[in-house]
């Protein structure tokens, strides 16, 4: 299996390689992209180094599966060029979540929809994928009819520059900044650009994407979504509206049984998830659920993961590895 990762030297590219390695994908070729400034330096992977190469060697030497992880533009001007040439490209980015001919996959929920004729496939937006994996369950048994979420994302998800400045704020020395205002003791209500209507891009993802992963436009949702200084993972608060009566020690067993979910809700052990805990693991951490009492049919819940590991890199992966038991590339 010839595998090539686009946005190697990145973090999202990093975790990428870190996950094939710990899953022992079957790899026999291993080509690595990332900036022309990177071009020949090394990355060692599997005990050998292996030299960065440029996008158009990749493309030329035809790879199964190309990872893509380096931003939407370049998945915009190369993921083509790489399906053109017969490769299936599982790409990070938003450029083609959206697209109605692109499906957009959490294996656990519906990666039975691939095809081999499935040549660009899109990886949700972190806070989607830990988000719709701990309601898949819930939307499969009692239907959602309406979500309020409110997110307090790491800021990882912005990149190494917002890593950079939270440390030289805590250190008190000036940098380039990644945001606005300061990060560190700070909390910013401002993830991606703001739209006209007011909600930013990041907040307008978790709607599209939910509706598109799970297939039903009908469900209401609004997101509130807030970078806080924390680098382990992401948070999500989750208000939920089913449609139909539930049991909560049912769905607290529903949780416990879902795959890539853990659920950690002992609260008079303080037993709950947090992002410092979650960090550098695959799974889906649930916690603090809990009827609402406010509404017919409601529930809260707490969900943490990983946003570099489920949230991009692993569940990139994991659609690789299904492509690959199912003969599909």
């Amino acid at each position: 299996m010839n595998i090539a990762v686009v946005g190697a030297t990145g973090m999202v590219g990093t975790q990428i390689l870190k996950v094939l390695a710990e899953n022992s994908f079957p790899i026999t070729n291993l080509l690595l992209v990332a900036s022309e400034k990177s071009i020949g330096n090394e990355i060692e992977f599997g005990g050998s180094k292996h030299a960065i190469i440029s996008m158009e060697e990749a493309i030329s030497r035809k790879p199964h599966i190309a990872i893509f992880s380096a931003g939407g533009d370049i998945s915009r001007a190369f993921a083509q060029q790489f399906a053109d040439a017969g490769t299936t490209v599982i790409d990070n980015s938003s450029a083609f979540r959206m697209d109605a001919d692109k499906k957009l996959i959490v294996p656990e929920i519906n990666a039975n929809e691939l095809t081999a004729s499935d040549k660009i496939i899109a990886n949700p937006n972190c806070s989607t994928i830990q988000m719709v994996l701990a309601l898949s369950e819930i939307q499969k048994n009692y239907g959602i009819k309406r979500l309020v979420i409110s997110t307090y994302q790491s800021i990882t998800g912005t990149g190494v520059k917002a890593v950079r400045q939270m440390e030289n704020e805590r250190n008190n020395e000036k940098g380039e900044m990644a945001y606005p205002y300061p990060i560190d003791k700070n909390c910013l209500p401002h993830g991606g650009d703001f739209r006209e209507d007011g909600y930013t891009t990041e907040e307008q993802k978790l709607v599209d994407e939910t509706h598109k992963i799970f297939n039903d436009d009908t469900i209401g949702i609004t997101a509130t979504v807030v970078r806080v200084p924390v680098v382990g993972g992401h948070s999500e608060a989750l208000n939920v509206e089913c449609n139909k009566p539930f049991d909560i020690s049912t769905v607290r067993k529903m949780l416990a049984d879902t795959p890539g979910v853990v659920l950690q809700d002992n609260p008079d052990m303080n037993i709950y998830p947090m992002p410092k805990y979650s960090e550098g693991k695959n799974d889906v951490f649930v916690g603090r659920v809990r009827r609402d009492f406010s509404i017919e049919n409601g529930l809260n819940m707490w969900v943490v993961a990983d946003n570099l590991r489920k949230g991009a890199a692993t569940n990139a992966v994991q659609i690789a590895e299904y492509l690959v038991k199912n003969k599909l590339v």
